[in-house]
């Protein structure tokens, strides 16, 4: 059996030590997890309605967001129900209002081609509109406890760091995918998925990150090369015309 998961000849991880990291990550959320909404129940509907309304926008501005929906639109059922001109006076103030239609619009196809239960396959989640695959994994691994990987861009950047990515993430998201599926817990994905989120928005952080506490600092590749700051690698700007 090969010591390393490898994603190609430059991307690996050490076969010898990812139980005991994707132990400490667990242990380390355990006691510094953030305490959310919507991770306080393991309904499919809700834990959606999060993953959407979190595309794109912070968690602070989601949470009375999604506190007021859950109030307007408690069950599918409601929200399949709903005038779509309702559904958009709660999102109002959200942005990017796509996503509040194609929460309308599976909603209501849910109700018609899966008797109004959430679809647990992932090729049926990712069917449905304004699902992609990070997504579809997030959703899957809370509702379900399902071993699917996410790819966002917390977990973008504690994968980059730990593996010391030398080129721009968007020109390695293939690779970036193979790792994250090689380093998820199959016995606890939901947690998992939800530490690695919370390691990279509350440890891993783009700007000056707290290295010292992070539980996956003897494993980071970056940290350990004195590097972290500098990845990930951001795209080059375009020269300005002259």
């Amino acid at each position: 059996m090969p010591n390393r998961i490898s994603a190609d000849h430059n991307l690996s991880l050490s076969v010898s030590n990812i139980e005991e990291q994707r132990r400490s990550l667990l242990d380390w959320y355990a006691r510094a997890g953030r305490d959310l909404p919507w991770r306080r129940s393991w309904e499919p509907y809700s834990i959606w309605v999060s993953e959407i309304m979190l595309q794109q926008t912070q968690v602070k501005t989601v949470i009375p967001y999604y506190q007021r929906w859950m109030e307007e639109f408690p069950t599918l059922e409601h929200l399949a129900s709903a005038d779509l001109q309702q559904v958009l006076k709660a999102w109002e103030g959200l942005g990017y209002y796509s996503r509040a239609r194609n929460l309308h619009a599976c909603a209501k196809t849910i109700m018609q081609c899966h008797g109004g239960v959430f679809p647990q396959e992932l090729s049926q989640v990712l069917a449905l509109s304004g699902i992609g695959r990070t997504t579809a994994g997030g959703i899957l691994s809370a509702a379900f406890n399902q071993p699917v990987p996410i790819l966002d861009g917390n977990v973008k950047r504690v994968i980059a760091r730990l593996v010391a990515l030398s080129i721009p993430p968007a020109k390695a998201t293939q690779q970036l995918w193979k790792l994250s599926e090689a380093l998820l817990d199959h016995q606890h994905p939901r947690e998992f998925n939800q530490a690695i989120m919370d390691l990279g928005a509350t440890i891993c952080t783009r700007k000056t990150p707290n290295c010292p506490d992070c539980p996956w600092k003897s494993y980071c590749q970056a940290y350990n090369h004195g590097i972290q700051s500098e990845i990930p690698m951001r795209e080059p700007s375009s020269p300005l015309p002259t």
